[in-house]
């Protein structure tokens, strides 16, 4: 069983992705407050080069006002840009190609910290040593998260070590891990672990709700992610899928709701509250 905890002394706190803007943030709040699910963080995957900076702002402000980590992805990525290994192969669809693809990541991190984001997802071994380097040398706040994403799968000890080595605040771990599997990876990192438990379709899709409190007893602590099956891919979002974003949002919501009500009847000795406003650990937005 693990003994390690987040700052505020939680077991686990509740991850929203693919909050894709400030009107699906605000949906998610709504929700979240509706249905008493402690929302800690929410995450967003198109990007900040496909946000404005009126909607990073407003973002920020969101998060800061709820104390809701807001973690934005940095682009460009390799399924996106030029070339072609990323039709191929799935496994490039997070690398940033070139010295050109680094230097792009590096300004989207300056201009969402200028625009009060503390928070940013992460794909790319280099850019995570980048970032990392930059964060200890002063060049970006301290406290700045480092969070690396499903496209950079940790699957093991030695890389868990390794991603935390090179900057990572909490490592997305590889979506079929057994609980076992994850315990393992916590002995080897003192990051938290983000763990989806119902895994986005072009992920592997599996839907793991009863698995929920031995993944806490045996990686805590762990950021408990829920995706949806049966959803469509929007990224890049925009206005034109806004009223979907802000469907799926709830939706996620929802689902959370239904794992913390697993979990309190599976293991109710492994529930806990929502924890301090604002852990030193958590990239609260400071707009």
């Amino acid at each position: 069983m693990s003994e390690s905890r987040f700052a505020d002394g939680l077991r686990y706190r509740m991850e929203i992705p693919s909050v894709e803007g400030p009107r699906v943030l605000e949906a998610v709040l709504n929700e979240a407050e509706q249905r008493s699910v402690p929302v800690r963080r929410v995450s967003q995957g198109s990007g900040v080069m496909m946000l404005t900076d009126a909607e990073i702002r407003e973002l920020a402000a969101l998060g800061a006002a709820a104390r809701v980590e807001v973690s934005l992805f940095l682009g460009p990525r390799g399924a996106w840009d030029t070339g072609g290994q990323s039709f191929a192969t799935a496994a490039a669809g997070g690398t940033a190609r070139g010295e050109s693809g680094i230097a792009a990541c590096v300004v989207e991190v300056e201009r969402g910290v200028a625009l009060g984001i503390r928070s940013f997802l992460v794909a790319d071994l280099g850019v995570l040593a980048t970032l990392g380097r930059m964060r200890r040398d002063g060049q970006l706040p301290p406290s700045l998260v480092l969070k690396t994403s499903v496209l950079l799968p940790c699957a093991n000890p030695a890389s868990a070590s390794a991603l935390e080595e090179l900057g990572a605040s909490t490592i997305n771990v590889s979506t079929d891990l057994s609980p076992t599997e994850l315990g393992g990876l916590r002995t080897a990192c003192s990051a938290p672990l983000d763990v989806y438990v119902e895994v986005p379709d072009d992920q592997g899709g599996f839907v793991r709700f009863y698995e929920v409190p031995e993944i806490i007893r045996l990686a805590a602590p762990v950021y408990v992610k829920l995706g949806l099956r049966n959803a469509p891919n929007i990224y890049p979002a925009g206005l034109h899928l806004e009223d979907l974003a802000v469907k799926l949002g709830r939706e996620r919501v929802r689902r959370a709701e239904l794992v913390l009500r697993l979990l309190e009847q599976q293991a109710p000795e492994l529930v806990d509250g929502r924890g301090d406003d604002r852990p030193p650990d958590l990239g609260i937005p400071e707009p």
